[in-house]
């Protein structure tokens, strides 16, 4: 079976000094918005009117109300600072999709990613690189242990294991997975032990034959812990030498 090596460069988790105040402007840094659902949720009118079809179509096929309103405040929440970023109408914006589903900008330097989980949503952007974010909070119910076992190496599961908090351990290593999957392309990947993110310098050979496709050579990641519960990792394939986070709510 074919395979290749990859190298992931993992730092953190930082605390994030995060701030409420973001200027439309940005240079080569990587911006990450943060925001909780319930700061979010005065805007809901207004963000409706900013999906298109295609995103009222899917939202209206969400079967439970949680869900659907997760998906209106995350995918309205990332029009708004798209059209902060671009100068344009948020609703005039159209998206590309690459083959797995990430949406891309034509003809645009600015990249961009969403995540979203229970309680909270955040977005990146960055010019001229690919990025990738995942976004989880210790709100979040999962049986770590067993999930760690199924998904993670046995070193990170060891970490786990040693750690003090060992559920905010498995979030950080979950995020930094999800966020390298992203970053690729492929987004969603079965076997997550094909990656390895609890060391400094992680190498790896990885098989699947999408990943080595879509995947860089390397990967660099960064996790920060923002305000008391939310844990966010961010991927670049170059390393990422600015990054500005700002929360909201």
């Amino acid at each position: 079976m074919p395979s290749r090596s990859l190298t992931v460069h993992c730092t953190g988790p930082l605390h994030a000094n995060a701030s409420s105040d973001s200027e439309s402007r940005m240079g080569d840094e990587v911006r990450i918005h943060f925001a909780t659902l319930s700061s979010l949720r005065r805007s809901t009118d207004r963000y409706l009117e900013l999906l298109d079809s295609g995103e009222r179509a899917r939202l209206h096929r969400f079967k439970f109300d949680a869900d659907k309103e997760r998906f209106l405040l995350g995918h309205g929440f990332l029009r708004e600072m798209l059209g902060a970023y671009l100068g344009r109408d948020a609703h005039s914006i159209t998206f590309e999709r690459g083959t797995h589903g990430k949406p891309y900008l034509t003809g645009h330097p600015l990249h961009f990613n969403l995540s979203d989980t229970k309680d909270a949503i955040a977005v990146a952007f960055a010019r001229h690189t690919a990025v990738g974010l995942d976004v989880e909070t210790m709100h979040r119910t999962v049986d770590h242990v067993s999930v760690g076992a199924h998904y993670f190496t046995k070193e990170e599961q060891a970490s786990i294991e040693a750690a003090y908090d060992g559920k905010r351990r498995f979030l950080e290593f979950w995020t930094r997975k999800e966020a390298v999957l992203k970053a690729s392309g492929v987004g969603i990947m079965d076997d997550l032990r094909v990656l390895r993110v609890d060391q400094t310098e992680n190498r790896m050979m990885i098989a699947h034959e999408t990943f080595i496709a879509m995947a860089a050579p390397e990967y660099h990641v960064t996790t920060w812990a923002v305000d008391p519960t939310g844990i966010i990792s961010l991927a670049t394939p170059l390393p990422h030498t600015g990054v500005k986070l700002f929360a909201l709510g």
